[in-house]
């Protein structure tokens, strides 16, 4: 009767190991690998390819990824979820760290820390080439289509206009490809590689409505440990101009 009672002990310590696994992304924390989450739906800066940097994965932020992993003497590696789930993921400790093209707010900082900016980026609509949208206002009375916790949503809500929201750029892009939408507002390099990838559509530029932005690498807040490695090796690839070197390889793409 006890060797009964010791085995359903142990069974049930198995089952409630499991569980804190699987509540924690399923797998145990290595020490000598570096979580990055990120949202592959945002080209040139992560994507999804036949063989990428790491796995599946690639882009800007991909070699950026596995260049900090190098330098810290470990395996990067990247879990791919939803953009608005990247945060809570980075809070449980599913992900050591979030890179994916990720702007630098005042309202972001207060929950979680930021590297130092890597790349500055700007706002821009994507319409078909024969669209008279040539500034911002005269998206008013447009169908707007963005993608949901982008900038781009952001900068829209608060010019007051009505838009629509899609969680993959590929997916606001196919509305307009179809025409059903008149302007697709999202971050400029991302733009550039989507109307290279699709005939019959441009770009259209206003700086005086779209402010400049930065992107940043998040970290759990107070992890300084972490963020003091992230920053050197970042430090080091922009002094170097890897970093531009990424991004004019990616763009080309």
């Amino acid at each position: 009767m006890k060797r009964m009672m010791k085995k359903v002990v142990l069974a049930l310590a198995c089952v409630s190991s499991v569980a804190v696994l699987a509540a924690c992304g399923g797998k145990e924390k290595k020490e000598d690998v570096i979580t990055f989450g990120t949202n592959a739906e945002f080209p040139p800066f992560e994507f999804v390819t036949g063989k990428g940097v790491i796995g599946e994965f690639d882009g800007i932020d991909i070699a950026i990824a596995k260049q900090i992993g190098d330098d810290m003497g470990k395996t990067a590696e990247i879990e791919n979820m939803e953009f608005d789930s990247l945060l809570l993921a980075l809070e449980n400790g599913q992900v050591d760290a979030v890179i994916a093209g990720m702007t630098i707010t005042a309202e972001k900082e207060e929950e979680i820390d930021f590297s130092v900016p890597y790349y500055t980026a700007k706002q821009v609509m994507i319409v078909k080439e024969d669209s008279d949208i040539k500034v911002a206002a005269d998206m008013a009375d447009k169908k707007i289509v963005v993608i949901q916790g982008y900038t781009g949503e952001t900068c829209v809500k608060d010019m007051g206009y009505a838009y629509e929201a899609f969680k993959k750029g590929s997916e606001a892009i196919l509305e307009l490809v179809n025409g059903k939408c008149d302007v697709v507002v999202i971050d400029s390099a991302t733009a550039q590689k989507y109307v290279n990838d699709n005939k019959g559509l441009k770009i259209v530029e206003d700086a005086e409505s779209f402010d400049s932005e930065e992107y940043g690498i998040a970290v759990k807040e107070g992890n300084s440990e972490l963020l003091e490695k992230i920053n050197a090796s970042l430090t080091k690839m922009i002094e170097a101009g890897t970093v531009n070197e990424l991004s004019a390889k990616y763009s080309e793409q």
